[in-house]
């Protein structure tokens, strides 16, 4: 979502339709980033400046920060609804934003427990993104996996993560995610191997410390799954990882 942010902050000016009157489009810039920061203090008021900016002329900047103001509020129907009429206009632009868009859709249809949706939106984004940007869609195809691993389809979330890891074999996340997947395939070799090298990649990252738990307590290391729960629990209190490193140590006591 950070990259689409900035990446339209820099084409918005150009992305917009002159319009009649006193509509300045040069000030496009500056309306976006004044609607953003709105958003975490009054998520409804940015929603309808944004609604205001595009009834003027304000395009693609001005529908995102819509988006982004229903995401905020969490009617993720509506925002994935928004992001993919985004995502349609920025197609028939030929902006490159168009695959971040139907990405966002995707993940907010994801949100909103539309999973259909949201991969016939991954799916969209995916063929938007074309062949010429393995990291945009390495990145699409996790999103696609984490849909289909919900929808307990294993075989296609595996398939998913084998692409993105074969075009970003450095991408730590993927890794984890490929290694979570085993693990609940039952597939314990993979899943220790998988993690392993998620957490040669980034040690720190608590996500990565919990599903090395995980992995641990599946191959009947119990002392080293709680030990691994623990250093989640300090590393990033208060945050989902620990809060499930927690329920973990408390259902697995010794």
């Amino acid at each position: 979502m950070k990259r689409a942010i900035l990446l339209l902050a820099l084409l918005a000016a150009p992305a917009l339709a002159q319009t009649a009157g006193t509509y300045d489009p040069s000030l496009d810039r500056k309306r976006y980033d004044g609607c953003v920061r709105a958003i975490p203090t009054d998520a409804k008021k940015a929603e309808q400046f944004a609604i205001e900016w595009q009834g003027m002329g304000g395009g693609l900047p001005a529908r995102h920060c819509q988006a982004l103001a229903l995401m905020q509020q969490q009617q993720f129907t509506a925002a994935a609804s928004t992001l993919s009429k985004a995502a349609q206009q920025a197609e028939v632009e030929k902006s490159p934003l168009a695959a971040d868009f139907w990405s966002q859709a995707g993940n907010a249809a994801f949100l909103a427990g539309d999973n259909m949706g949201a991969v016939g939106y991954f799916t969209t984004a995916l063929k938007s993104a074309g062949e010429f940007a393995p990291q945009r869609t390495a990145n699409i195809l996790l999103d696609r996996a984490r849909t289909y691993t919900d929808m307990r389809d294993f075989v296609a979330a595996r398939a998913d993560l084998d692409k993105a890891l074969q075009l970003n074999k450095f991408d730590p996340v993927a890794w984890m995610l490929s290694a979570a997947l085993a693990r609940r395939q039952g597939d314990i070799g993979r899943a220790s191997t998988d993690i392993a090298r998620a957490s040669t990649l980034d040690s720190a990252n608590p996500d990565i410390l919990f599903e090395q738990g995980n992995v641990a307590a599946a191959n009947k290391d119990e002392a080293n799954a709680r030990k691994l729960w623990e250093m989640t629990v300090k590393s990033a209190p208060g945050s989902p990882a620990a809060e499930l490193a927690a329920k973990a140590l408390a259902e697995n006591k010794p």
